[in-house]
């Protein structure tokens, strides 16, 4: 991985939620063995929470949920590889497989670094895909995994969902602009559904885009025909998993989270009247089943 030549720089939405959550939850940047670097939300004291958003967010998504959970745990945010403040790795990325490792990778060497223990990852969408291929890999100790929304379960995805994706949600918020943003990308009507929709505009619509890792996501997402998944390796994890699932989600059928809820060996399916993030439209919902799920004593014989 390198460093981009001109980094993005931090906006004024996102500058004044750090700030706010500052001092209890500070940003850094962590140089990888490999070179490059990921950005970092951390805070708190404890077991260890590592929370992944999901394409073209960053750690900072996650604001309304890190200093609650800093409350009784070590709480890691990370922006994913090419997005946020991160560096995206160097090489050709031609294949679904080489998009998996585009994101997986540089996340796993910085856990190796700063979470040598046990960990419990949270993933949204992409991020969900990346939690779920740590635990795969077993490089990183995942004692339980929580998805919402999450790539990687299955091969369907919403048509209206994939030419979203193909055609440049960073492209599109530039031409645009935050009033036409909004109108394509609703916010929920609240005050903290105002701040989320002003922070993920702001996000997406950075100058120069994010090209390095929509080349990655599309390996993963085609027009037509299966999306990446793990299906069939599912049975594999044998940790506790939570997944969380919007009843009007338009991205990831929930039939593929009521699915993987059968073949995880240890699987709840929560579900949230929301769309493809129950945990940001009802957070006083999904943060205390989220809390109550990290604290419960793994069964024997987890790692």
């Amino acid at each position: 991985m390198k460093a981009p030549a001109k980094a993005p720089a931090v906006g004024p939405v996102e500058a004044g939620l750090l700030g706010q959550l500052a001092p209890a939850v500070t940003a850094t940047v962590r140089w990888l063995p490999s070179g490059g670097a990921l950005r970092v939300l951390e805070g708190g004291q404890g077991p260890t929470v590592v929370l992944l958003h999901g394409r073209g967010g960053a750690a900072s998504t996650w604001f309304v949920y890190l200093t609650a959970l800093a409350r009784g745990h070590r709480v890691l945010a990370v922006d994913l590889p090419g997005f946020g403040m991160s560096s995206a790795p160097e090489g050709k990325v031609t294949t679904a497989e080489d998009g998996v490792r585009f994101f997986t990778e540089p996340v796993e060497a910085l856990l190796e670094q700063l979470a040598p223990g046990p960990v419990s990852v949270v993933g949204h969408s992409l991020g969900g895909l990346v939690g779920l291929e740590l635990a795969l890999r077993g490089r990183v100790p995942v004692e339980r995994l929580v998805l919402v929304g999450a790539m990687g379960l299955g091969p369907d995805m919403e048509r209206k969902a994939r030419l979203f994706f193909r055609a440049g949600p960073e492209r599109l918020a530039r031409s645009l602009g935050p009033w036409a943003w909004s109108r394509l990308m609703p916010p929920a009507p609240t005050p903290l559904g105002e701040r989320l929709g002003a922070l993920e505009y702001e996000l997406v619509a950075v100058p120069g885009g994010r090209d390095a890792a929509a080349r990655a996501f599309n390996t993963l997402v085609p027009v037509t025909g299966p999306v990446f998944h793990r299906r069939e390796r599912l049975g594999e994890v044998k940790v506790p998993v939570l997944l969380v699932w919007g009843e009007k989600e338009d991205v990831v059928p929930v039939s593929l989270a009521e699915e993987a809820s059968r073949r995880f060996s240890q699987a709840r399916l929560m579900r949230v009247d929301a769309g493809h993030s129950p945990h940001q439209e009802h957070p006083e919902q999904v943060l205390p089943e989220l809390k109550a799920f990290l604290d419960t004593t793994a069964p024997a014989g987890t790692r």
